[in-house]
């Protein structure tokens, strides 16, 4: 991904030259055939798929000739570490946004089509146009972010705050593998990823006595 903060810059700068005007509803009929004005806009993707459209993306907006309007794409993420249930830890990436891509583009008829033909794109997010009748589902108006709304996202992406992510939830059955409680069965009632805790359950004595674990000394049991 290209430096956040540079691409937050820039984004700011042309939200601003891009101010939407009351009551423009953006419509294919109603937009200009072509514009000049780059906005960020939000599309909506099948789970798991934003970097496969990103890739399929980049490569159609050269093959359609549109390249010089879809500027940008971007997929704001943060580090993460993923406690597995054995208590080992993996360094991966935590999506700001799951199942959005972001896009900078000039919008018109052609890039549109180049972005909502692209295979698991399911749609920009934005307002539906209800047809005349009321009887059928209208077209989707794609809706530029508004300038806030980009910095908030790109602001986001840029603190690299680590976020944990832990294989295990309340209710979990696990196996105490370390410490004094070792061989002890219990069942997950807290879960602290930040503190990489959890409370169980354990049944001490003939009584279930609540007990704080790290990740490390416990295994997930199925």
């Amino acid at each position: 991904m290209s430096d956040l903060e540079t691409t937050q810059q820039e984004s700011t700068e042309v939200l601003d030259l891009a101010a939407p005007n009351e009551g423009e509803e953006g419509t294919l009929e109603s937009m200009p055939a072509r514009t000049s004005v780059a906005r960020w806009y939000a599309v909506q993707v099948a789970s798991s798929c934003e970097k496969k459209v990103k890739a399929t993306l980049e490569q159609r907006a050269v093959t359609l000739g549109v390249s010089t309007r879809i500027l940008e794409i971007e997929i704001p993420e943060t580090p993460a570490i993923k406690v597995k249930k054995d208590g080992s830890r993996q360094s991966t990436e935590e999506k700001v946004f799951p199942g959005y891509v972001l896009v900078r583009m000039v919008l018109d008829e052609d890039t549109m089509m180049a972005v909502r033909s692209t295979p698991n794109v399911i749609n920009f997010v934005g307002a539906e146009d209800r047809r005349a009748t009321g009887k059928a589902r209208g077209h989707i108006k794609p809706r530029p972010l508004s300038r806030q709304e980009v910095d908030r996202i790109f602001k986001r992406a840029a603190e690299k705050k680590t976020v944990v992510k832990v294989d295990l939830a309340e209710g979990d059955q696990i196996l105490v593998t370390a410490g004094p409680f070792k061989d002890f069965q219990g069942e997950v009632i807290e879960v602290s990823g930040e503190r990489s805790k959890l409370k169980a359950l354990l049944s001490i004595f003939g009584r279930e006595t609540p007990v704080e674990l790290e990740f490390s000394q416990i295994s997930k049991q199925n």
